[in-house]
């Protein structure tokens, strides 16, 4: 995977991992490598990021485990290249993210188009669907799961909404998205890459919370593959 880069994988793994875990820009990355005596320019560390982020969140995809049963779904507006768009999002009860989407819509397609790519990507329905009360998914419930329960209200869904809040951090540390295509990328990348390093600490102990942090960099260093995977 690493063939014909000059630099190690240590070292690109390393600046992939600082750029998606924290609200760092390219050049941010590249001072932190330099106060360690490693010389790399932020255009390069972009590069990496947007061939090595897409590979990493695909395979902590195929490990992470089996998502539940009971699927939060929400959208929000951003703003990409001064022109507003919608993200959707989906999330299981546990918070872990299933999906996401830009569109420039918010109607009953654009809902529809959405649940299909979260159906493909999971394979199966799921037993209980929980949305704001936007009539859009009304439309989409019906033509593509009508047997699954469907719960609209906007106070149960407080656990998709929340799980916007990094994306807003990145978002307004990025100053915004130049294009869909490039903050679909990213995005999707993200929103893998980030969540693994964010378990519920407000509800471990710290040494419940230091163990699990121990093992998800195990994964994300098999991922990388810094060690051989088990």
């Amino acid at each position: 995977m690493y063939k014909g880069f000059r630099f190690p994988q240590e070292i690109i793994s390393h600046c992939v991992w600082l750029y998606h875990r924290f609200t760092l820009s390219f050049r941010e990355v590249e001072l932190m490598m330099a106060a360690r005596g490693i010389e790399v320019s932020y255009e390069t560390i972009r590069t990496w990021c947007g061939r090595f982020g897409p590979e990493y969140a695909r395979r902590l995809r195929r490990r992470a485990p089996r998502p539940g049963d009971k699927w939060h779904l929400d959208e929000v507006f951003i703003k990409i290249g001064g022109v507003q768009k919608y993200l959707w999002r989906a999330v299981d009860q546990h918070g872990n993210v299933l999906d996401i989407l830009i569109q420039s819509k918010r109607n009953g397609r654009a809902a529809t188009r959405f649940f299909r790519k979260i159906l493909k990507h999971q394979g199966r329905t799921p037993r209980v669907l929980v949305t704001d009360r936007l009539a859009s998914y009304g439309v989409a419930h019906r033509t593509m799961m009508p047997s699954v329960e469907h719960r609209q209200n906007k106070y149960l869904n407080n656990r998709c909404e929340n799980s916007h809040q990094p994306t807003r951090q990145r978002e307004r540390a990025m100053k915004g998205f130049r294009s869909a295509g490039s903050a679909q990328r990213f995005l999707s990348s993200f929103s893998r890459i980030s969540p693994h390093f964010r378990p519920p600490r407000h509800r471990m102990t710290a040494t419940d919370y230091r163990t699990d942090i121990a093992a998800r960099f195990q994964v994300w260093d098999q991922v990388t593959e810094l060690i051989p995977a088990a």
